[in-house]
């Protein structure tokens, strides 16, 4: 899948590779969400922004995605290989059956599945911190994939290269 050319696909001013040159050269780098730039998926209308805690080469680095999903956006039940946990930054979302609302927090084990994720008429920002590089969703269920667009999302965003040790 190609790159889309919307305006709203902002380039990243500092890559992965650029923070880690300067965290080895510095041990510390100062950024924004701006700075690293942000993902639209055209399908869903979805804005994305990652970063890596620590250096973003290492598989073993946290990964934090702020996500806007905008209003009643849909997206289907996945799951992903590591443990992660989600912040309600602002509005609502619908996650299994239950609604979330500002400042809720959900925590989740890797390898089990959620979802639908719905967000409400306001739409909703998160804020997504995975355990490790292994964050790629991974679709589970009767969908095709096409809402959690994990292609595009790996083509733009730093991820573990190893394959992850499955929890039982």
């Amino acid at each position: 899948m190609e790159t889309s050319t919307d305006p709203r696909d902002k380039k990243a001013q500092d890559t992965p590779e650029s923070i880690a040159e300067e965290l080895n050269r510095r041990g510390h780098v100062v950024t924004s969400w701006e700075q690293l730039g942000q993902v639209w998926m055209e399908e869903t209308g979805i804005e994305t922004t990652q970063y890596r805690i620590g250096l973003p080469t290492e598989d073993s680095s946290p990964t934090v995605f702020k996500v806007y999903f905008p209003p009643n956006c849909r997206v289907e039940a996945h799951t992903h290989a590591c443990d992660y946990s989600e912040i309600i930054l602002q509005g609502s979302q619908k996650v299994s059956g239950k609604w979330l609302y500002e400042g809720d927090i959900r925590i989740g084990l890797a390898n089990r599945g959620y979802g639908p994720l719905i967000a409400g008429e306001e739409g909703v920002t998160v804020l997504v911190i995975f355990k490790n590089g292994h964050w790629p969703p991974v679709q589970i269920g009767a969908g095709d994939g096409s809402t959690i667009n994990a292609e595009k999302l790996l083509q733009e965003y730093s991820a573990a290269d190893s394959d992850p040790v499955s929890i039982q």
